[in-house]
């Protein structure tokens, strides 16, 4: 899930760049909520939300039971602090989709992800982007090993011991 999310935070970093001064209209605005809702985004944020807690949680109580019990207590699932940052943050990249995408556009990727297929890719995600970096990552290899050995050769033609 962490290679999506920063592919995604990749992605939105780029299309901020991108994005329009003029804020989007509502029917962007509504059509990118929906998007982001489809996609899943603030899941997966929730998701890795309890990992951060726990990293956390040393560094805040300075491991002192007294305020522990209170840290748990505060950090609770469904605890007031969190609605906010959630809905901020689907507000947030709701905006940057409906700044690079026009209403339309927005309805038909939010149409293709609402279908099974669409599921299906976002389930596998993750899988299909480790795969292809390890497939990038042997052609390059296997690339930079032919070519080095070609330069080789055509330096040695030329009369250079390597």
């Amino acid at each position: 899930m962490s290679r999506r999310l920063l592919a995604i935070a990749g992605i939105l970093l780029l299309l901020v760049g991108r994005a329009s001064a003029q804020a989007p209209s509502p029917e962007a605005m509504n059509a990118a909520r929906k998007l982001v809702v489809t996609l899943k985004i603030a899941d997966q944020y929730r998701a890795q939300l309890p990992q951060l807690l726990l990293k956390l949680r040393p560094v805040v109580t300075q491991e002192r039971p007294e305020i522990e019990r209170d840290y748990d207590a505060i950090t609770a699932p469904g605890a007031e602090i969190f609605p906010p940052l959630f809905n901020a943050m689907v507000d947030q990249i709701a905006a940057v989709y409906a700044a690079s995408f026009t209403p339309d556009e927005l309805r038909q990727i939010e149409a293709f992800y609402a279908q099974p297929a669409g599921q299906k890719f976002l389930a596998q995600s993750d899988a299909l982007a480790q795969a292809s970096a390890q497939i990038a990552q042997d052609v390059s290899q296997k690339a930079g090993d032919q070519l080095k050995q070609r330069l080789i050769e055509a330096l040695r033609q030329k009369g250079h011991k390597l």
